[in-house]
């Protein structure tokens, strides 16, 4: 995912911007990957921010990276060579880190994340207003058949659905390779429109998938 969010920004004509990451393992390995696809596409990464997880204020690290200063009595300026900042996060975390960019007046930078930064919540899906993020057709689309499933699914099990909901889109769209594979059906330029995305045959015979 975070290839694909490389992708889109150069689609979207930003080669150069800033990313904030959290300590640890996942957070490499996510900043790894999405600065090496930035580079490969002619980006670049200007600044890498790490966060501790554990933390509710992140305003020392948005400052750094950003280079937001404050002088009394004007208004407050960052960097100018950020076209982006990529942020990656659990939901909690990316709510407080896109609200308090908002905050440290860096709200004009656009803000890209992974479809981790997404949990439905209606009471603080708010807190997100602004962020791009990939994520599959079963979290995201209007498309009326990926709806029916998917309420099906949430209707029969409520309590599980509310954490697991990903797995299940996974499920049902492996139930639906089966025939596809046995029939060839993935061969040459053949996908489904599955619901966790567009799913097609590469040329090492595995799957890939791409997100909305």
């Amino acid at each position: 995912e975070a290839r694909i969010v490389a992708r889109r920004l150069v689609a979207d004509g930003k080669l150069a911007g800033v990313t904030l990451v959290p300590d640890g393992e996942w957070g490499n390995r996510v900043s790894a990957a999405f600065a090496d696809e930035l580079t490969h596409l002619g980006g670049a990464v200007v600044d890498v921010g790490r966060y501790e997880s554990g933390r509710a204020d992140f305003s020392d690290v948005i400052k750094q990276t950003l280079q937001i200063h404050n002088v009394k009595g004007e208004p407050a300026t960052h960097r100018s060579d950020a076209a982006f900042v990529f942020v990656a996060g659990t939901p909690s975390a990316e709510r407080l880190l896109v609200s308090q960019l908002k905050f440290h007046f860096a709200g004009d930078v656009p803000a890209y994340s992974t479809s981790d930064s997404f949990e439905p919540d209606p009471g603080a899906n708010g807190d997100l207003d602004g962020l791009f993020f990939p994520d599959m057709p079963w979290m995201v689309s209007a498309d009326p058949v990926t709806g029916r499933i998917r309420d099906a699914v949430r209707g029969a099990w409520p309590s599980r659905t509310a954490r697991r909901d990903r797995l299940y889109a996974f499920g049902f769209d492996a139930y639906r390779l089966v025939p596809a594979l046995r029939s060839n059906g993935l061969s040459g330029s053949g996908e489904i429109a599955g619901v966790t995305g567009k799913l097609h045959l590469d040329d090492h015979n595995r799957i890939r998938r791409e997100l909305d």
